[in-house]
């Protein structure tokens, strides 16, 4: 490994050339005139388009396991009869590969971060360390609506983050409660709390699905908002996953606090839930919104140049209007620009920016030559046309992850995912 990269006769997507240095893994140098210096890692663009990586906001990355497994039921079936009872099988092993095979996906279609909540947390960090990869995770927290589990929930919990911690900086910790209808007022209460005394982030799955706001009616007598209000999550730390029934005013409150919320489209459609996240109204409101694959299980794809498209498309339709999300505001989305909070940012990038001196050296190379971006026009073609095919070379933190199309170990990573899951009798 080296603490210098050059990368060299690359273009922007606008076509100008361009070249950059990096130094322990910050953007430090981004001129067309930019040269090697002895020691550096030298890329050698030959032409090819850079653009910054693409930012995975929700997702289960070792979910690779149940890839294709329990496909085409409703969620609440999919969930109870299908993956909760693998999952009650698993192991620290079956996380690590399924993990391990997550990132060779994310890496080779461009992803180069990612928010992940699930099982034996700490063979997912070292997962995402021995891949390369920048990740925040999150243990995630079900407490089965007892109250009187919050003591155990709690020291379960902190265990784990006080783990987690110990990857930095590429990877970091977040409290992940499962969902308002997993885990209990009290016990949410107490992830506000441990979120502001930490300073670290809260990933909860959020109005996915319909019945999730007459269930919290039911047991509280109140909006899931009014919830959240309640127990102190609200605050710029908490990051919503999929967000399909947030109305007017929860949107309002994601505003007030600056929440942010990460549409997961494609995961939606196929599990039928119902509704499309109303992106415009969040956006006119200010909300920060990204976009997450959620896991491979109900996706089945990781690749998020594919699911942008679908993003963007549904948004068209639904509000019958074909400006509703243009491709360099769609494209924003993907690479996090409008989700500041994805990347440890305080402020949002405006769309269009691209890459600059001091940032993280998070980025792709996309193939000059590939027919899906024929003949320009590049940022509405990755958008519309593209898919994972076209990213040649992947750096995540300065580090070369993937060079010329090949991700070190993808075929031994392969064998062992196919293994677990045979073990765990998914396939």
């Amino acid at each position: 490994m080296s603490d210098s990269l050059a990368i060299v006769d690359a273009r922007t997507a606008s076509g100008d050339p361009v070249a950059l240095r990096a130094l322990d893994g910050v953007i430090v140098e981004m001129d067309p005139q930019v040269v090697a210096r002895p020691g550096d890692d030298v890329v050698d663009a030959h032409g090819d388009v850079l653009v910054a990586g693409l930012v995975n906001g929700h997702t289960h990355a070792a979910m690779t396991l149940f890839r294709g497994y329990g496909s085409d039921l409703p969620l609440m079936q999919w969930l109870e009869e299908k993956i909760w009872p693998a999952e009650a099988n698993l192991t620290d092993d079956a996380v690590y590969w399924g993990t391990r095979l997550a990132c060779v996906e994310m890496i080779r279609s461009g992803t180069t971060n990612f928010w992940d909540m699930y099982w034996h947390p700490v063979a997912v960090a070292r997962a995402v360390r021995d891949a390369g990869m920048r990740a925040t995770i999150g243990p995630p927290v079900i407490d089965g609506m007892d109250p009187s589990r919050v003591a155990s929930t709690a020291r379960a919990t902190t265990e784990f983050l006080d783990a987690i911690a110990e990857f930095a900086p590429t990877v970091s910790a977040s409290l992940a409660p499962h969902g308002i209808y997993t885990v209990s007022d009290a016990t949410l209460a107490w992830i506000a709390e441990e979120s502001a005394r930490r300073n670290i982030p809260v990933q909860l799955h959020y109005l996915e699905a319909a019945s999730e706001i007459d269930g919290c009616v039911q047991r509280y007598g109140e909006q899931p908002g009014a919830l959240l209000e309640r127990v102190g999550l609200w605050s710029s730390r908490l990051v919503l996953s999929h967000g399909v029934w947030m109305d007017d005013a929860e949107l309002e409150l994601a505003a007030v606090h600056g929440a942010t919320v990460v549409t997961n489209p494609v995961s939606n459609l196929k599990l039928a839930v119902g509704g499309v996240f109303p992106y415009r109204e969040a956006r006119a409101r200010g909300v920060a919104v990204g976009i997450g694959t959620d896991g491979a299980s109900s996706n089945n794809s990781l690749d998020l140049l594919a699911d942008v498209k679908v993003l963007a498309l549904l948004q068209k339709h639904t509000t019958n209007d074909p400006a509703a999300l243009p491709a360099p505001e769609a494209w924003a989305v993907v690479t996090g620009a409008l989700a500041p909070a994805l990347q440890g940012r305080s402020s949002a990038t405006p769309p269009g920016a691209g890459l600059q001196i001091g940032d993280a050296a998070d980025l792709i190379l996309v193939r000059h030559d590939a027919p899906e971006l024929a003949p320009g026009h590049t940022i509405d073609n990755l958008v519309y046309a593209a898919h994972g095919s076209v990213v040649r070379t992947t750096v995540i933190a300065g580090e070369v992850v993937m060079r010329e199309g090949v991700v070190d170990d993808e075929a031994e990573v392969r064998a062992k995912v196919v293994e677990c899951a045979r073990q765990l009798g998914v396939v």
